[in-house]
């Protein structure tokens, strides 16, 4: 990749991004109330399970469709990825917060650089005809940005992983040496989401992590909540 490309993949996966992800625990919060994670090595274990069964077979073929449709120019295949994400997410928090957080992303992109496609992606948006989930907003600004296909799935795996540490701080007990060795110690189940999101389609997008979807469904009828999912 150009040097620009490597730089605005650097930006895209900065917890300093604005694009509100920090918002969400993605039903993390709720296994730490349930006492379902109560250290490193339960975060680590559950970690790796959105990994390999959500963010790999569901956020990166999305990712990879919309960045495959971005670089053709092809809008409607970067509209058809998102709406497949939307649905193929059974938890409404998680679909509220990809949301959420894929407009201010794609905000952010379309005030930071001249990008037509992401522009009139925003436009579709808007309109109603795309949710604009952050995996395939993702995908097309990556794309836009001269970021490879692969780059992008690993900096969205990065960037996941790191926004869940972030929440586990202020839910558990977990310091920063620890935060680091889950970061380091996840990067084979990283390898492993994205190299199994190569060889699917859309109609292959598959997740099945039913305890998440359980326990993110109780999340939103929860007394107390520190995050919005």
């Amino acid at each position: 990749m150009s040097d620009d490309a490597t730089l605005s993949a650097f930006r895209l996966a900065d917890s300093f991004l604005p694009d509100g992800s920090h918002t969400a625990s993605y039903g993390l919060e709720q296994f730490a109330q349930a006492d379902r994670v109560t250290d490193a090595d339960d975060l680590e274990a559950l970690l790796e399970t959105y990994l390999r069964r959500q963010v790999g077979p569901a956020d990166l073929v999305a990712l990879r469709a919309a960045h495959a449709g971005a670089d053709d120019g092809d809008l409607d295949a970067v509209l058809r990825a998102d709406r497949r994400l939307a649905a193929t997410t059974l938890a409404a928090e998680f679909r509220e917060s990809a949301t959420a957080a894929g407009e201010r992303l794609l905000e952010l992109q379309c005030e930071a650089r001249e990008a037509p496609l992401l522009g009139r992606y925003a436009d579709r948006v808007d309109a109603g005809d795309a949710p604009g989930s952050h995996p395939a907003v993702l995908g097309a600004a990556t794309a836009v940005a001269g970021v490879e296909p692969r780059e992008a799935c690993l900096l969205c795996c990065h960037a996941f992983v790191t926004g869940l540490l972030g929440a586990a701080q202020r839910l558990l007990a977990l310091g920063h040496t620890d935060a680091q060795r889950v970061l380091v110690d996840l990067r084979p189940a990283m390898r492993t989401a994205v190299d199994d999101s190569a060889g699917r389609t859309l109609d292959d997008m598959t997740p099945f992590a039913p305890l998440v979807d359980v326990l993110a469904a109780e999340h939103e009828r929860a007394d107390r909540r520190l995050f919005v999912s």
